[in-house]
């Protein structure tokens, strides 16, 4: 302690009969030192504490070489989700295009199916009674896309390896530009793309 205060008295320019030495107890085992210049505010803080284990000199020695590394940040908070109306179908909100993309692949899916079963093409299909069967399966498939949303869930939040809501969102991309180059192709050429 008198090493330590004469080294930090010489540091700064002081003499000895300036600095007096206040201990304090702190009740788990432990002394804490304070020294503290008699004029100055400037204070200095030495720790000793009892060791409850003795430390063998190999520990102690492949202890001070590893440097201590600082706890990782805790995860970011998860974004708190919107459930308002104008939110939700906001023109980069999370209905429109998960709607309109799942709508599209079973769109494109049901199209070349019946085209391969039957040989008829999109539109010989919604001429002769697909219209009423789209529009009740895009009923039930947009309700059942807008209950969880208005609940607060998320598609990324349900996300999986290989069924991500990012995978969903690009194959509704492409089944949209599917469905829309299967019409014009089927339009120039005049008759159904499988035949």
């Amino acid at each position: 302690m008198a090493a330590v205060s004469a080294s930090l008295m010489a540091m700064k320019g002081t003499s000895v009969q300036q600095w007096r030495p206040a201990e304090r107890s702190t009740g788990f085992g432990e002394t804490r030192y304070t020294v503290m210049p008699a004029s100055r505010g400037l204070r200095v803080k030495c720790m000793a504490g009892v060791d409850p284990q003795p430390k063998d000199s190999s520990t102690a020695s492949t202890q001070s070489t590893t440097p201590i590394s600082p706890p990782p940040p805790p995860p970011p908070a998860p974004k708190k989700i919107s459930t308002n109306f104008r939110d939700v179908f906001a023109f980069s909100g999370p209905a429109p295009e998960t709607i309109n993309g799942r709508l599209a692949m079973l769109g494109f899916v049901s199209a070349l199916g019946i085209e391969i079963a039957s040989g008829r093409d999109l539109f010989s299909q919604l001429a002769s009674g697909g219209v009423p069967l789209f529009l009740g399966s895009a009923f039930v498939l947009t309700l059942a896309s807008l209950i969880p949303m208005f609940n607060g869930v998320s598609t990324e939040s349900k996300s999986q390896a290989i069924m991500s809501a990012r995978a969903e969102m690009w194959n509704g991309r492409f089944a949209m530009l599917g469905l829309v180059a299967l019409a014009f192709t089927e339009y120039l050429k005049g008759g159904p793309l499988i035949s």
